[in-house]
């Protein structure tokens, strides 16, 4: 079948996919692109121009490139300010302005072939000709073909808790925005739902703020993500891919933990486990997200050292408490919420009393349970499926979408962590920008261009 003719693209966001999506199709010489972005903020996504000079990156500079065919661009851009080199963990207010300044090179470099528009679209139409996007107000963009890069979804509320009840003073479902300290006391307690890498971020920024009272972090099992070393640790290779049977794998992982340490182990799985994941069946991937993901999570995203360090700090202060349980209501009082929970083995419901409750929770994966209402709408016309995990957008290995009957799209597809259920790895900057570089070859017939191809 002969491939459709693109010479426009429409990308829907200009986080850091859409942005770099765009970004790669000039570097291509491919077809022109209309980046569509709701915020006033283009090119940084909500990682990046949400967070406070206490964030750091949780991967060294050398690893950051936006550009997969030069791995030292980031190193060089950042030695050229004096900003640091490649083993450092840089501020991601930094990493920000380093994607924005891509992007707006690209806006003045060919302004004729690539164009940033600043609203919401609230529809898409799909069909053998190209693509129709529905802008908010009545405007519509027609293109040969549209990419959704939608980033991560907000997460769902955590269980037993009604936001309207409870009140925006009381609860806050953005872990970064700008009032999250905001009428806290000394004496308050603040709930953190979730124990991850933005629950990290949630008490970094109340103490830079001054809070100092108590923060409580719960989550099912309490774990903390790990950190990296100083200096890093000492690269190594497989010889060949690991197994894709949860429990033969996490043996392999243990007993390679026990020869070479468990970082290493890690860290040299990275180029085997999209391939492990599209190799593995339906059923060896739901046991993974079932009874490994948690474990995973933790030893495969880490903290940069010095964030390590703080966070040991706040613990040991008794500022930042890790609690293992299931929360199970949220009621509203006169100065806070009553939130009921079960702590991890124990039978007996207990009371805590908090200022304000923090949804740091992860990312909402579930497409029927999304209030995104274009995602929604794309649901429920068949333009987009769940995945068969339920973790994101069912898109083929190429980053075709999936209509809901089953059958691929030619002009629709979708980047960055919407994808994870057909590629796993796919929410940090060492992935995605494989990803969009290779889409941007196929969108642009430039097979034959270095990289590897989707």
């Amino acid at each position: 079948m002969t491939a459709p003719m693109i010479r426009h693209v429409a990308i829907i966001g200009a986080g850091f996919s859409g942005a770099l999506q765009a970004i790669n199709l000039l570097r291509h010489e491919g077809p022109r692109a209309t980046l569509i972005e709701r915020r006033p903020q283009a090119g940084r996504g909500v990682a990046y121009s949400a967070a406070h000079a206490s964030h750091l990156l949780n991967v060294r500079a050398s690893n950051m490139s936006a550009l997969p065919d030069d791995p030292g661009h980031f190193v060089r851009w950042l030695a050229a300010r004096g900003q640091g080199d490649g083993g450092s963990f840089v501020p991601r207010i930094v990493y920000g302005e380093y994607l924005a300044g891509l992007l707006d090179e690209a806006l003045a470099r060919a302004p004729d072939r690539l164009r940033l528009i600043h609203a919401d679209v609230e529809d898409l139409k799909v069909d053998g000709g190209g693509a129709t996007l529905h802008l908010a107000g009545g405007d519509r963009i027609a293109a040969d073909a549209a990419v959704l890069a939608v980033g991560n979804l907000p997460p769902h509320p955590p269980h037993g808790l009604d936001p309207a009840l409870i009140g925006p003073d009381r609860y806050s479902a953005d872990p970064w925005a700008a009032s999250l300290a905001d009428g806290l006391g000394d004496d308050d307690t603040v709930v953190v739902i979730g124990t991850g890498l933005t629950m990290v971020d949630v008490a970094l920024l109340l103490d830079a703020r001054g809070f100092k009272g108590r923060i409580l972090a719960i989550s099912r099992r309490g774990l903390l993500p790990r950190a990296h070393v100083a200096g890093g640790t000492v690269s190594t290779a497989l010889s060949e891919r690991p197994s894709i049977e949860a429990s033969a794998l996490l043996r392999e992982v243990r007993e390679r933990a026990d020869a070479i340490g468990w970082r290493p182990t890690v860290d040299e799985m990275r180029p085997f486990t999209q391939g492990m994941w599209l190799a593995a069946d339906a059923a060896q991937r739901q046991r993974f997200l079932r009874h490994l993901r948690p474990w995973w999570d933790v030893h495969r995203h880490r903290l940069a050292p010095a964030v390590a360090e703080r966070i040991a700090a706040l613990r040991a202060e008794g500022r930042l408490q890790i609690a293992a349980g299931k929360t199970i209501a949220f009621d509203p009082t006169p100065g806070g919420v009553a939130m009921r929970w079960r702590p991890r083995g124990a039978e007996a419901v207990e009371t805590l009393i908090a200022r304000r409750v923090v949804n740091c929770s992860g990312p909402m994966v579930d497409l029927d349970r999304t209030t995104e209402p274009l995602l929604r709408r794309l649901r429920d016309d068949g333009t987009i499926r769940p995945d068969s995990c339920r973790i994101g957008i069912d898109v083929d290995v190429r980053a075709h979408v999936i209509r809901g009957d089953g059958r691929r799209h030619d002009r629709l597809f979708a980047l960055g962590p919407m994808t994870r259920g057909a590629f796993w790895e796919i929410v940090a900057v060492p992935d995605i920008r494989v990803q969009t570089w290779s889409l941007a070859r196929t969108l642009s017939n430039a097979h034959w261009v270095g990289g590897e191809g989707l």
